[in-house]
């Protein structure tokens, strides 16, 4: 398949650039893969399409304040340096503008000389591997230095940073949010708990494949990077259980949804893991431990929007897509949402 075969045009003015005052108060689009049905809800209607006994699947990971504006020691030019994956101890992968400018042995200044970053190691695609130097705890200064790593389509300052965290954020290590997430309130989940629906969070620690678009025309051509997962004995328990009973897993975003899908994919059941996953999905991928999926509007010729097309059809979701543009839904991070059922 080809790339452009993802493809759709969108208004600029129809991108999300600032998440609504009510989280649950978004629009949901529910596409149903069986009849071909489209309605049009509210995010707070999601408690309609859930039944008790059904599990859904939330991911927990916590987003770093990881976007750091710096500069370069010797020439004083400004660097901005993205923290991806802690490597070991202060070792970081980081994703670094201009990232011709920083070469091993640079260092880079934040706050005045609060925190030091010295290029250890040069890779491909703007990657540079930093070892941190500072005096203290480093969450508690990445805390007062770093922002949120906002996606290069938000072009509006994120006036609360919480806002691009979910509720039940708890694993931190994220460079960007599960942002299907986002519309989720602790009211909202404590009514599907009472109607029985069970809830359960893996992990899955975003990284670099949400910041980097798909550079091949042959999709099958395209490397996904690796990213960690992490699911408890408690949940593994419990969607296997889930399985057994014949009710349904409902995944709450793409990365829940990668996280399912490979420890399905390596064990032909859920266990008790931790590991890292580049799996790509894309059409004709069969699914085998989701039965519904809760997510956002994707950008075009994402890899995002391969996987939805894979869990419903690329017909249905680019009909789907043309329906939201002539609706006027919000898209992409800070958007409305979509139940696939």
């Amino acid at each position: 398949m080809t790339i452009d075969e993802f493809d759709y045009d969108l208004d600029e003015k129809l991108i999300a650039q600032t998440p609504l005052e009510k989280r649950d108060s978004s629009r949901l689009m529910v596409l149903d893969k069986k009849t071909g049905e489209i309605e049009h809800k509210h995010f707070s209607d999601i408690l309609t399409y859930l039944e008790a006994g059904d599990t859904l699947v939330l991911n927990d990971t916590k987003v770093l304040p990881a976007r750091l504006i710096g500069e370069k020691e010797e020439t004083k030019a400004v660097i901005e340096v993205l923290l991806l994956h802690n490597l070991q101890d202060d070792n970081w992968e980081c994703l670094v503008k201009p990232a011709r400018r920083i070469k091993v042995g640079t260092v880079v200044s934040f706050g005045n000389g609060k925190l030091k970053a010295k290029c250890i190691e040069e890779k491909d695609e703007g990657i540079r591997i930093f070892t941190f130097l500072y005096k203290g705890i480093f969450l508690e200064i990445l805390e007062e230095l770093g922002t949120m790593p906002l996606p290069p389509y938000i072009h509006t300052k994120l006036k609360n940073q919480s806002r691009y965290q979910t509720v039940y954020a708890k694993e931190l290590g994220s460079a960007a949010a599960p942002t299907a997430g986002l519309h989720f309130t602790k009211a909202l989940l404590e009514e599907i708990a009472k109607k029985g629906v069970n809830i359960a969070y893996v992990t899955l620690h975003v990284g670099l494949g949400t910041f980097r678009p798909v550079s091949v025309s042959n999709i099958e051509e395209h490397k996904m990077h690796s990213e960690y997962y992490h699911m408890s004995k408690e949940v593994a328990c419990l969607l296997n259980e889930t399985k057994r009973s014949k009710k349904k897993i409902i995944a709450v975003g793409t990365t829940s949804t990668r996280t399912l899908e490979t420890i399905i994919n390596k064990y032909g059941e859920f266990r008790e893991c931790s590991g890292n996953t580049d799996i790509f999905i894309y059409p004709p991928y069969q699914f085998k431990a989701i039965d519904a999926l809760i997510t956002n509007f994707h950008l075009p010729k994402s890899t995002l929007l391969m996987l939805v097309s894979a869990f419903s059809s690329k017909e249905f979701i680019l009909k789907a897509y043309n329906e939201a543009i002539k609706e006027r839904y919000r898209f992409f991070s800070f958007g409305d949402a979509m139940l696939i059922k």
